[in-house]
């Protein structure tokens, strides 16, 4: 009985798999002629193009040789960073708890309407012109001083306390700056690579220039704002404004070294910024969709 059954059994699967007709891969159709006749003529575009490259690289005019750039031509990747170590724990830190809290409350932040957001935006960075009066005038740019002061009495008071950037309507653009950038224009070095618990990647000047500005603030105390309860409470709002307004994923790029990219773009956009600062170039005026350094 059992030898009956299990060749009923092997009858039935043989019969299931015969009733399948099998089907084979193919490879896909050869190209036609007229995209191979382009893939040619493109070919050939390109060879020529690189022959004129290379006639007027060995062209004995000076005027139209090409210089070879050289190892020594790119950016150096190295960057001080003395507390690597620490400095990795607290960047590893700083991705989780953005993932699990900061960014959650950052994307919630974004589906209020835009007039409120972009009140809150402004809003802040009326808070951050008296410290932009006080380093303009410690960088001895007073113009951009007066500027800054300018845009201050004009949001505050026909700007509604900051939430309309009037001053703008006005050709009064915004150049915002701290003590950072002052530090740099008196000669001092950004020295070692730092990362900012919740606040991310700086300098040790930068660190400095957070402390000295906030300092700024709390001794001018616009409104009050900066002492008591309402201190805390402005200073988590402005974070989230601050997060809401940048565009940055840890680990969006899946790279395993993602901590050595990002401490390279940091510190040499920071020396990019110091050469910028010590041709006394005018500061570019703030975007108010890109969040200002306050």
């Amino acid at each position: 009985m059992r030898a009956l059954l299990l060749a009923g059994m092997a009858g039935l699967a043989m019969g299931g798999c015969a009733s399948h007709n099998p089907s084979i891969r193919r490879l896909p159709d050869a190209t036609p002629a007229a995209d191979n006749a382009a893939a040619v003529q493109q070919a050939a575009e390109i060879a020529a193009a690189a022959g004129a490259i290379q006639a007027r690289a060995l062209s004995p005019d000076a005027s139209q040789a090409v210089t070879p750039l050289t190892p020594a031509d790119a950016p150096s990747m190295y960057s001080y960073d003395p507390f690597e170590r620490v400095n990795r724990r607290i960047y590893k830190f700083n991705a989780q708890f953005d993932e699990a809290i900061f960014l959650p409350v950052a994307d919630t932040y974004r589906r209020l309407p835009s007039p409120i957001r972009t009140g809150v935006h402004n809003f802040f960075d009326n808070l951050s012109e008296p410290k932009s009066v006080v380093n303009f005038v410690l960088q001895l740019r007073p113009v951009f001083g007066l500027r800054s002061l300018g845009r201050f009495v004009i949001n505050s008071t026909v700007g509604v306390g900051g939430l309309f950037d009037v001053a703008a309507h006005l050709r009064l653009k915004g150049y915002l700056t701290g003590f950072g950038a002052t530090l740099s224009i008196w000669g001092m070095h950004p020295g070692p690579y730092l990362v900012i618990p919740i606040l991310g990647p700086a300098t040790l000047r930068d660190g400095v220039g957070m402390v000295a500005d906030y300092a700024v603030a709390y001794v001018i105390n616009v409104a009050d704002l900066y002492r008591g309860d309402q201190a805390w409470a402005l200073g988590t709002l402005d974070a989230i404004d601050l997060r809401a307004n940048t565009n940055f994923r840890y680990y969006a790029t899946a790279s395993p070294f993602e901590y050595e990219t990002i401490r390279f773009l940091y510190v040499h956009r920071e020396l990019i910024e110091d050469e910028a600062l010590h041709a006394r170039a005018p500061p570019q005026a703030h975007d108010p969709g890109i969040p200002a350094g306050r």
